[in-house]
C-alpha cells in the first residue's frame, strides 16, 4: 500500500526531516512513499497518508547537512531521493563517503546547484525603496526569481546584513519579510510594480566605469551572471552596449597606455640602488637621524632605535643582526644573552670590545609578543635593505679596517648575500668600496643550539679579527 506524503512548501526543511524520521521508525520502504509538495498533482485516488509515530533515529551528520540542502531544490523528486538515500544509509553507514554512487552523486549536484542559487540571490536582489511618509524606519523590497526555493534558507543572511530597515523578498514562490523582529514567509506572489530607485542611476554609472572591455569574457560573465537574472537588474540594459563596443574602447585603452621601460632597465636601477646610500648628512646628525628614521614599519611596535656604540674611527666594526629585548630598553647594542656571551669570548680571544665600533644591520627590536614576553623575529628582506641606509652610513663614517659579519642578517646587509653561513664563516670577502668583512656566525645561535665546534670556530674568528685589526 502507497502512503502519500505533502511537503509545505514553508518549513520544508522541518517537515520532511519530521516526516522521514517517522517512515524510517515504522520501516517503511521508500517504494511505498509517495512523496510531493504542496503543488504537486495528484491522482484521482490519492489521499492523504497520517504519519506514524516518532522515533529518534542516527544518521550521519553529513546527511543532514545535504538533506537541509536539497530539500530546497525545485526538483519534483527531491524527497524521494534523499529518502532513498537515508533508507540505504542503515546498512551502509559509509556510503556518504562514496561519491562514485549514483544516488550520492546526484543530491551532491543538487546540493552544488541549491547552493549556487543562494549565492545568486545574495549578489542579485536589487531593493527599491518603499518607506511610507513619516515612519519610523526605512522600508524597501525587490523581487527575484531564483531557480530554486532558496528563500528561506537564505533569508537569514539578508536578517543580518540588513538589520536596521524594514524589507521584502518577493518571489512567485515563497516571499520572505521583515519588520525589525522576525522574518516571516508568506506564499509567493505576482510581481509587483515597484517604484524607481533614486540611487539606481549612479549605480549603473558605476557599473559602466568599472567594465573592462579589455578583459571581456563574454561565457565567463554569462557563468556568473546568467541571462535569466538580467530583467530585474537595472545595470543589465547597459550590458549589450558595452559588449558591443568593447573591441573599440580596448583599443583605445591600449592607444592611450603609457610606454613601459624595457625589462633590463629594472634590473640596472635595482642594481645601482643597492650600491648607493641615499644619507648624504653629517656624521654629528647621524644619531638623530637614525632615533627619527621610520622607513620601515619596525619603528612602531620597537620602544627605540638601537643606535651604534664605540669610536668613529675603530679599526674593527662588529655588526650584530638587529638589538634584542634588553638593547630594545636600555638603547645600547649588544648588552643582552647573545651580546654577553661575545664579551666572553671576545675577551678570551683577545679582542677589545671598547676598541671596536658595535651596532647591528637592523636598528629597531622585531618581536612577536607572546603573553607578557617578547618573543625575537627575524627581520625579513625588505627591512634589512631599508636599514642599510644608515649601515652605509656608518662604514662611510667610521671607515674600518675589517667589517665582521655576525650573522646571515649581518652578511646580507653587508654583502648582500647571506645565505651558506656555515661554508662561507672565516671567510674575507670584500665589498664594492673595498671594505673587508669577515663572515662568523651569531652568538645568539650558539646560545639556542650550544655545540662544541662552532663555539670554537666563532672564538677562531673573534680572535682572527683581534689579529687582523691589531695596531701595527
Amino acid at each position: 500500500m502507497t502512503v502519500i506524503c505533502t511537503i509545505p512548501l514553508i518549513g520544508a526543511a522541518s517537515a520532511w526531516r519530521d516526516a522521514a524520521r517517522r517512515y524510517l521508525a515504522a520501516g517503511v520502504p521508500p517504494e511505498d512513499i509517495s512523496w510531493g509538495g504542496e503543488r504537486t498533482e495528484r491522482g484521482l485516488f490519492d489521499g492523504i497518508s497520517p504519519l506514524p509515530p516518532a522515533r529518534d533515529i542516527k544518521v550521519p551528520r553529513r546527511f543532514i547537512q545535504l538533506a537541509d540542502s536539497v530539500v530546497w531544490h525545485a526538483a519534483p523528486d527531491r524527497f524521494a531521493r534523499l529518502y532513498a538515500l537515508i533508507w540505504r544509509l542503515r546498512s551502509q553507514p559509509g556510503l556518504m563517503g562514496d561519491r562514485a554512487d549514483p544516488q550520492v552523486n546526484k543530491l551532491l549536484a543538487m546540493e552544488k546547484n541549491v547552493h549556487r542559487c543562494q549565492h545568486k540571490m545574495k549578489a542579485f536582489v536589487r531593493f527599491r525603496e518603499i518607506t511610507e511618509p513619516g515612519a519610523n524606519r526605512r522600508a524597501f523590497a525587490a523581487w527575484f526569481e531564483p531557480s530554486h526555493y532558496t528563500v528561506e534558507p537564505t533569508a537569514t543572511f539578508f536578517r543580518k546584513r540588513f538589520a536596521d530597515m524594514d524589507w521584502q523578498i518577493l518571489t512567485p514562490d515563497v516571499c520572505a519579510i521583515y519588520d525589525g523582529d522576525e522574518v516571516r514567509f508568506e506564499e509567493g506572489c505576482a510581481r509587483p510594480d515597484l517604484p524607481q530607485d533614486a540611487s539606481e542611476a549612479l549605480w549603473i554609472t558605476y557599473f559602466r566605469n568599472i567594465f573592462n572591455p579589455a578583459r571581456l569574457k563574454i561565457n565567463a560573465m554569462q557563468s556568473e551572471m546568467p541571462k535569466k537574472y538580467w530583467k530585474n537588474l537595472p545595470e543589465a540594459a547597459s550590458i549589450p552596449d558595452l559588449i558591443a563596443n568593447a573591441p573599440a574602447r580596448a583599443r583605445a585603452m591600449a592607444l592611450a597606455a603609457p610606454t613601459q621601460p624595457p625589462a633590463r632597465m629594472g634590473r640596472v636601477q635595482a642594481q645601482q640602488a643597492t650600491h648607493i646610500s641615499a644619507w648624504k648628512g653629517s656624521a654629528d646628525k647621524l644619531d638623530a637621524e637614525i632615533r627619527a628614521c621610520t622607513r620601515c614599519s619596525l619603528h612602531c611596535a620597537a620602544t627605540q632605535a638601537v643606535l651604534g656604540e664605540g669610536p668613529k674611527d675603530a679599526a674593527l666594526m662588529v655588526v650584530g643582526e638587529q638589538p634584542g629585548d634588553h638593547e630594545d630598553l636600555q638603547g645600547r647594542p649588544f648588552i643582552g644573552p647573545a651580546g654577553q656571551l661575545f664579551d666572553q669570548v671576545a675577551l678570551q680571544a683577545g679582542l677589545d670590545r671598547g676598541t671596536a665600533y658595535l651596532t647591528n644591520a637592523v636598528k629597531h627590536f622585531k618581536y612577536e609578543p607572546v603573553g607578557r614576553r617578547r618573543i625575537h623575529r627575524r627581520p625579513d628582506a625588505g627591512e634589512i635593505d631599508h636599514c642599510r641606509w644608515w649601515l652605509d652610513a656608518e662604514l662611510k663614517i667610521v671607515k674600518p679596517q675589517l667589517a665582521l659579519a655576525m650573522g646571515a642578517t649581518a652578511a646580507r646587509a653587508l654583502t648582500g648575500n647571506g645565505s651558506n653561513i656555515l661554508t662561507r664563516r672565516g671567510h674575507i670577502e670584500e665589498r664594492t668600496d673595498g671594505t673587508r668583512v669577515l663572515i662568523t656566525l651569531h652568538p645568539a645561535a650558539l646560545l639556542r643550539m650550544p655545540d662544541a665546534d662552532q663555539a670554537r670556530a666563532f672564538a677562531q674568528d673573534l680572535a682572527k679579527a683581534a689579529v687582523l685589526t691589531a695596531p701595527a
